[in-house]
């Protein structure tokens, strides 16, 4: 029998041979024949042209701009100004020698001019290529060839890369845009190079001068490739039709619809996550879908909070490492007011998290508790915010409830890959029982777990775990240009295997447990799951990011650390070691000091014996997408890592081989010499 939220369409499969064991294959009990069919629409143009005829004058793109060096209010177009900037930029594409399923490259971040160039491919049948904004000219040059882009649009700022990357093209481009100001040199580099370019205003002219009539895509056009960001190696071009992405936005409104979640045209969503993602990508088309305003964060994550609280959204995405921030903030606060504050914060979160799984409302559950605590930090987020999204990674529970208590606001957890259209698993903040979870399938998915003996993960047994394999019209066409990777990743009965393992609820809701393809065994043949240790660590007072690593012929983990700087400098303080952040990571204390912290992190997090790292290098500057260490999406990029810490993996595994040869070694763990990275 199917768990109550669940509907088996077809059922489990015992292993046989070389085929690995199969749990049920089940859709969302609430949609079992699908998602809601939008009147007239098919493609992504259809969503945006029917929502410009519906709501012609209602505020469709908001964005701040800088005056003198200050940003000013939002300013906001109407979905008649920006039907008619998409109509001129897609004729400028024409006017260019463009025709239908030709691609267009967009680099930069988000912006209006971002969503219009692409609405502007949407109405004349081309294929939108988005480039990552902070990625190097090694991979702009790899995607412009890979995909046969032949006109790229770009904010101003980012044409030094675009210029860099130009004698590397194995095709001539017949044209730039660029938005915004952009260095004089970068635009006469491209132009010496042969190659036409335009500002936006220009763009816009061009197509005005000579418009083109819409040439309407089909639902099983090709709408775009998205280049995933590249953790284990090359990127790789992710296509999706039209169809995909509509039946993803359709599957996401029949899920307001059964959550009861109101949405309409005066919601208005704050856009900051990456537009060249598909979870943004997806979001933002639904607002368009319901008539709803896109505002635009002002360029500078410095000012992100400031963006926030003037845009005043009633819709918030965000990944878990921008709420741990908020999280952290909050508590951090709390701590500067004195010990009374911090526990008044505790009590008021427990105490309201109490109620609020107990089904009450955000409103009926603590009144007293938002009043005193609550209502101040809800202005974080500008006041008005209803509904919070988080996808990218899982949410741990205890930031979900944090933003449930203190942003008075439901929490949705989803889950979902590029390949699969982002929000592929959404949960209903309804349902107390999907709390920690990233819920059912949304309409039209269908989904099945497969055995990963190796791992113990049985899709058969109490619970059902296993690998999570994915079937439904949100799924991609394939990878561009790569049909045996694609038939690599899809099996025989159209499944698309994700790579993450899962486990069932009781009643049928899926948690995300682990990762199967960053699993690797050690050299006494335990098998580690290197992501499920990460994520138990970086709970620890002193991590703002890790980084564990193991290789098969290696009977330990060691890790690098980048520290929370207060707390390390507070350590150091009363350790007595002086100098900064860089003096102090070259401490052997100091890496002494957050091992210990290591240690207790993951005895609480119940984790195995091997799976403690036994030596750690601290590192004082952060991971991320500039130093080609993260991707955009905040995840760890493994290969990158592996390569920039080799020295300091030497040196820990070399250190560790040592105090084992040593003659009456302590049973207590040493760790490695701690010091700062390579200049």
């Amino acid at each position: 029998m199917a768990p109550a939220l669940l509907q088996e369409v077809a059922p489990a499969r015992p292993a046989q041979g070389d085929r690995p064991a199969v749990g049920p294959t089940y859709t969302a009990a609430y949609a079992p024949d699908g998602p809601k069919h939008l009147p007239g629409v098919e493609t992504c143009y259809d969503i945006f042209a029917k929502s410009a005829e519906r709501e012609p004058d209602r505020p469709c793109l908001a964005y701040r701009e800088t005056v003198d060096g200050v940003l000013q209010p939002y300013k906001h177009l109407t979905y008649t100004q920006c039907a008619e900037k998409a109509a001129q930029v897609g004729s400028a594409y024409t006017a260019l020698g463009l025709t239908a399923g030709d691609r267009v490259g967009i680099c930069g971040g988000n912006s209006p001019e971002w969503m219009l160039s692409m609405q502007g491919c949407n109405r004349m049948s081309m294929c939108a290529v988005p480039i990552y904004d902070t990625l190097g000219e090694n991979v702009i040059e790899y995607i412009v060839n890979h995909s046969e882009t032949k006109v790229v649009m770009s904010q101003g700022a980012k044409l030094p890369s675009l210029a860099k990357a130009l004698p590397e093209f194995d095709h001539d481009l017949v044209g730039v845009g660029y938005w915004g100001t952009a260095p004089e040199d970068a635009i006469k580099k491209i132009r010496d190079a042969g190659v036409k370019v335009y500002s936006w205003d220009e763009m816009l002219q061009l197509g005005a001068d000579k418009p083109s009539d819409p040439i309407a895509p089909k639902s099983d056009d090709l709408c775009t490739i998205m280049y995933t960001s590249g953790t284990t190696g090359v990127p790789k071009g992710v296509m999706h039709s039209h169809g995909a992405v509509q039946s993803a936005v359709a599957a996401l409104l029949t899920y307001f619809d059964h959550t009861n979640m109101k949405v309409g045209h005066n919601d208005s969503y704050f856009s900051f996550l990456t537009l060249a993602h598909i979870f943004d990508r997806v979001v933002e088309e639904a607002v368009l879908a319901i008539g709803g305003c896109i505002g635009y964060y002002s360029g500078d994550l410095h000012k992100l909070m400031e963006d926030v609280g003037q845009f005043k959204p009633t819709v918030f995405a965000g990944v878990p490492r921008i709420y741990e921030r908020v999280y952290t903030g909050v508590f951090e606060k709390a701590k500067k007011a004195g010990p009374i504050a911090l526990i008044v914060l505790k009590a008021a979160l427990v105490y309201k998290s109490f109620w609020l799984r107990l089904g009450f409302s955000s409103e009926r559950a603590s009144p007293l508790a938002d009043r005193l605590v609550f209502n101040k930090i809800k202005q974080a987020l500008g006041g008005r915010v209803r509904v919070i999204a988080s996808g990218a990674a899982p949410l741990p529970r205890y930031l979900e409830d944090f933003l449930k208590a203190s942003m008075g606001a439901p929490v949705i957890q989803g889950y979902g890959l590029t390949e699969t259209c982002a929000a592929t698993f959404l949960s209903d903040f309804n349902d107390p029982s999907q709390g920690g979870t990233v819920g059912v399938p949304v309409a039209g998915v269908k989904f099945r777990l497969e055995a990963v003996a190796e791992m113990g993960y049985d899709p058969i047994g109490q619970p059902p775990t296993g690998e999570v394999c994915v079937r439904g019209p949100c799924l991609f066409k394939g990878y561009y240009k790569q049909d045996d990777l694609t038939k690599k990743e899809m099996d025989e009965d159209g499944f698309f295997h994700t790579g993450d393992v899962g486990e069932v609820t009781k009643k049928g809701a899926l948690r995300i447990i682990d990762r199967k393809k960053n699993m690797f065994k050690l050299s006494q043949g335990e098998y580690v799951a290197v992501e499920k240790i990460e994520s138990a660590l970086s709970r620890s007072d002193v991590v703002e990011q890790l980084w564990v690593y193991g290789k098969g012929e290696e009977s330990q983990l060691v890790a690098v650390v980048v520290p929370v700087k207060k707390a390390l400098l507070e350590w150091a303080k009363t350790a007595g070691v002086g100098g900064d952040m860089t003096d102090v990571v070259k401490s052997p204390g100091a890496a002494a000091f957050v091992l210990q912290s290591l240690n207790a992190t993951g005895k609480s997090a119940k984790l195995k014996g091997f799976e403690f790292p036994k030596a750690v290098f601290l590192e004082p500057n952060a991971f991320s997408v500039e130093n080609d260490l993260m991707t955009p999406k905040f995840s760890l990029k493994r290969p990158n890592l592996t390569k920039h810490y080799k020295k300091q993996i030497d040196a820990m595994y070399n250190q560790l081989k040592r105090q084992a040869a040593a003659p009456k070694a302590s049973s207590s763990t040493t760790p490695a010499p701690a010091g700062a990275t390579r200049q």
